[in-house]
């Protein structure tokens, strides 16, 4: 019975709740921006600013946790490794050789190199190199992150100036087609090594 007075009483008192509130609270949350590439969802407030921003992809809200700077270095980072990887994955499969060609590579494919690679210690050196390239960029990026000005991802290697006299327009397109680029050459390594490694064909792996 007490119970029964109580909700009542709590009912009656939420008639007079202006109605002008409710409205506010409607079109507050009516009005939030969405994410361009999945509608249904908030937008990812964290991404502005960055090449990219406007589709707003962020489904996991990732950007919520960590750095912009630090998720934008590893993106890239990855994108430029796997741009890079993709080529010469499919380079060798192709024929391409360098000069002089050892003879212990002879006959190898792009699936059959890693193993007989380790056997002869050439995967220890790339190792070793790779890690005292990744130390050194680690310095760069902690710098980054304390605030020196850098932006994420540049290591001022532009060897044939694309960005030279550029406006600044056009210097954000190139960077997102990089982004663009990058993003898709992640997926391509991905499947192109493991459609090498069912088919165990040369390129074009079919």
């Amino acid at each position: 019975m007490k119970l029964a007075i109580l909700a009542s009483l709590l009912a009656s008192g939420a008639a007079f709740v202006p109605a002008s509130q409710e409205a506010r609270s409607a079109t507050s949350l009516a009005a939030k921006e969405k994410s361009a590439a999945l509608p249904f969802l908030p937008y990812p407030e964290n991404l502005k600013g960055y090449v990219g921003e406007e589709t707003g992809f962020d489904p996991l809200r990732i950007s919520d946790y960590f750095p912009m700077d630090y998720l934008r270095e590893a993106e890239l980072k990855h994108s430029r490794i796997a741009m890079l990887a993709w080529l010469g994955f499919v380079a060798v499969d192709m024929g391409m050789k360098i000069y002089p060609f050892p003879a212990a590579y002879e006959g190898l494919t792009s699936v059959t190199a890693h193993d007989a690679l380790v056997e002869q210690g050439a995967m220890s050196q790339i190792f070793l190199w790779t890690g005292l390239a990744e130390t050194v960029s680690l310095v760069a990026v902690q710098q980054m992150l304390n605030g020196s000005g850098r932006e994420a991802g540049d290591f001022g290697l532009d060897p044939l100036g694309f960005l030279n006299g550029k406006s600044e327009e056009e210097v954000k397109r190139w960077k997102l087609r990089e982004l663009k680029n990058g993003r898709l050459a992640m997926f391509a390594i991905s499947g192109v090594v493991t459609q090498a490694v069912l088919t165990q064909g040369p390129f074009p792996y079919v």
